[in-house]
């Protein structure tokens, strides 16, 4: 274990010596360890080879610099790096398991990690990019495929859907992949972690995570709705209270995004290959707590109540709705995603 712990003479010369190196768990991306310092317990992780190695090592870095600027901790403190090697030493910070109403904390910890972005960051990471007109022809061929009507106004919805994500103001320093797991439940409150899908955009786009169901996230849960409204009230009280303003309206819109990327039904490592829309008549698979279908209904559902009632949205909302319809109707044993997280 020592060989392979990138510890290098800098990071010594800085922290000491590192003591009692154990491997913990981690995504294929990147090799995590926890380390006895002279001074303190700390993580450290090293952002493996691979053609995008450096920007996500280049994202996390300068993500959890900017989060550092919250009043009230957000993330674990950076220690230290070598960007030769990739590495970063965090502050070691203590998980617990969290409560019932989790994500009513979560909603207000995500709030203040997006709260942290501002508009003279511009440049120093990549905007969030939302789904394009491959997502949209993919979504209408499923609903082809599975012998669902599209009215003539729903490609031109979803084309105007496309191009309101693209434009949706904001500067809000986005995770990028604020799934159960990169959340870290302390006693002094919610830290996030593993910023390297790290953007900027709007909020938004994560808020839907709640409703829509963690979708880059191997753990997908369901919580019922007034769990939700006390979810993202508690988001927008504390948007509110450190910017100022209100949070804009659009979640309807974030979720449809969502709904209709295949990329998010598969893990990292499989995305921006096929299109895994294409698959859904004819396979599923298990990714975390939940198939691709069970996903699928799931965000269907969804998107069939939040779009209800939008004139920008009706087609989609109709479409969604018999969508659902069709794949309830033709996988009887499908089940809910689960209502908590493992």
């Amino acid at each position: 274990m020592w060989s392979r712990l990138p510890f290098g003479d800098e990071l010594r010369a800085e922290l000491g010596s590192p003591r009692r190196p154990r491997r913990l768990g981690s995504s294929p991306r990147s090799r995590v360890w926890r380390v006895a310092l002279p001074e303190a317990t700390a993580v450290v992780k090293q952002i493996v080879d691979g053609p995008d190695a450096d920007e996500r090592y280049a994202r996390e870095v300068t993500a959890l610099k900017l989060a550092a600027r919250a009043e009230t901790p957000v993330v674990p403190a950076l220690l230290a790096t070598d960007p030769g090697k990739r590495v970063l030493v965090l502050e070691h910070l203590e998980h617990r398991r969290p409560a019932d109403d989790w994500i009513v904390e979560y909603a207000a910890a995500l709030a203040r990690v997006h709260a942290t972005g501002r508009p003279e960051d511009a440049g120093v990471l990549p905007r969030w990019q939302g789904p394009n007109q491959a997502d949209t022809e993919s979504f209408l061929r499923l609903a082809e495929a599975l012998e669902v009507r599209v009215a003539a106004g729903v490609p031109g919805e979803l084309k105007d859907l496309v191009d309101r994500l693209d434009e949706a103001p904001g500067d809000a320093l986005l995770h990028g992949d604020p799934c159960p797991g990169n959340d870290l439940h302390t006693p002094t409150g919610i830290r996030f972690i593993d910023f390297e899908q790290a953007s900027l955009g709007s909020g938004l786009m994560e808020l839907a995570y709640l409703r829509i169901g963690f979708p880059t996230c191997w753990c997908v849960t369901s919580a019922s709705e007034p769990l939700l409204l006390r979810a993202e009230s508690a988001y927008r009280n504390e948007w509110r209270a450190l910017t100022g303003s209100e949070a804009r309206d659009g979640l309807g819109d974030a979720c449809v995004g969502w709904l209709i990327r295949g990329d998010a039904l598969v893990e990292r490592a499989r995305r921006e290959s096929i299109d895994h829309l294409a698959r859904i008549p004819h396979q599923d698979w298990k990714w975390g707590t939940a198939t691709a279908r069970q996903r699928l209904v799931h965000r269907l559902g969804v998107v069939a109540r939040m779009s209800a009632g939008h004139t920008s949205l009706s087609g989609i909302s109709s479409l969604s709705t018999a969508l659902r319809q069709r794949m309830v109707a033709r996988w009887p044993a499908l089940q809910p995603v689960p209502a908590k997280r493992p």
